[in-house]
């Protein structure tokens, strides 16, 4: 027996079933998660709802794998049916997963397009003959029903157009449908004559799942992902916030020999407010931030301390401490509309960042008060602070 007729037997559609199972049952323990974590519940629990509707179907599938197993009609009927409405509501889930921010998803088309099943089903059903009598799923077909399911996948290719979906998304769309093209002509032309073809029908399910659970995963990180980022980040300048920058600077106060904290205050930053807005003064900001992450990248960290106040932490044994506040200065000055006072301290004035901040802040407090736009070591900074602009 060669590979291909042991796929295209009872041991293949065992094998198919078991696989989508266990995928959708991974699947549905992610749904119950986000549905857990998240505020936007609806969705997923039309996700919770759906999944175990395709696990029953898998289930009886499974068991029908073994020979002398047969059902009434309409209990293949109706899970025919359900297959298409699960199909429909997995598929506005993933849509209206990716799409929710740019564009508004209807549901009731959705709803229509499940209400048809339903009635098709009823017309199914009631010209079916023997509705009685036991019988193989391997005999029996629903030609409006399955006739209705190549149209809902066309419906749904076409309701994407309008979206941004992910590549993957519309190669398990295109999957499904070649996998409902196999069965049926295995079903309607071919009998079961063709192996290759009996086993593209048994096996395409599972890339097709596999791929949606590819997609449930991606999603689940890049929640996790904008969340994590979240609590680290500033949300105006993309730098750490206050916290987490202590955390990086005493991270890298532990693992290098020497740092130094350079403390950067945007000058007149209040008069630009006031004569430019607070979008002109917020987008200058988002600048002077760049540019001191960048100068900051490989040597260190920055991150925002409050308002138009900036930070950055390097190593000092690797580059001098000056050299990056001049270099961030000069920047400044030159590629926006602002200039910088900045100040710095190192490791050798003290070993608590804390007081590194504090000792790098009066040093700022130094070029402020003597003219801006300069950069002041704590050594040569005056201890007395007052407020300036």
């Amino acid at each position: 027996m060669s590979i291909t007729q042991w796929l295209s037997g009872p041991n293949g559609l065992l094998l198919s079933s078991s696989a989508v199972i266990v995928i959708l049952v991974l699947m549905l323990f992610m749904s119950v998660r986000l549905s857990k974590s998240y505020r936007n519940k609806r969705i997923y629990s039309l996700l919770i709802t759906a999944i175990p509707l395709i696990i029953v179907k898998q289930c009886l599938l499974a068991v029908l794998a073994y020979p002398g197993w047969s059902l009434p009609p309409y209990l293949y009927l109706s899970f025919s049916v359900l297959q298409i409405i699960s199909f429909i509501i997995i598929n506005f889930v993933f849509m209206k997963l990716y799409t929710h921010r740019t564009a508004q998803l209807k549901v009731i088309p959705f709803i229509i397009m499940s209400m048809l099943a339903l009635i098709v089903a009823g017309i199914q059903f009631a010209v079916m003959p023997a509705l009685g009598t036991a019988v193989h799923s391997q005999s029996l077909t629903f030609p409006a029903l399955d006739f209705y399911g190549l149209i809902v996948i066309f419906m749904i290719m076409l309701d994407t157009r309008s979206a941004d979906m992910s590549p993957k998304y519309y190669a398990s769309l295109i999957v499904f449908f070649a996998s409902e093209l196999a069965r049926l002509a295995d079903a309607y032309v071919f009998h079961g004559s063709l192996t290759w073809l009996v086993s593209a029908s048994q096996l395409l399910p599972v890339v097709y799942y596999t791929l949606l659970f590819i997609l449930l995963f991606e999603w689940v990180i890049e929640r996790l992902m904008f969340t994590y980022q979240s609590s680290i980040m500033d949300g105006l300048t993309g730098l750490y916030n206050r916290r987490h920058f202590y955390s990086k600077a005493e991270h890298l106060l532990q693992s290098s020999k020497s740092m130094a904290i350079i403390f950067c205050d945007i000058d007149n930053f209040k008069k630009l407010n006031d004569t430019h807005g607070h979008l002109k003064a917020d987008a200058v900001l988002k600048q002077v931030a760049e540019i001191i992450k960048e100068e900051s990248s490989g040597i260190g960290s920055a991150g925002r301390y409050g308002g138009e106040e900036l930070l950055s932490c390097i190593s000092s044994e690797r580059v001098k401490p000056e050299i990056v506040a001049e270099s961030i200065r000069r920047r400044v000055e030159q590629e926006t509309i602002v200039t910088l006072s900045i100040g710095f301290s190192t490791s050798k004035e003290s070993k608590a960042v804390q007081e590194m901040i504090k000792q790098a802040d009066e040093a700022m407090y130094r070029s402020k008060s003597t003219g801006k736009n300069k950069v002041t070591p704590f050594k040569f900074a005056s201890p007395h602070r007052k407020t300036l602009a």
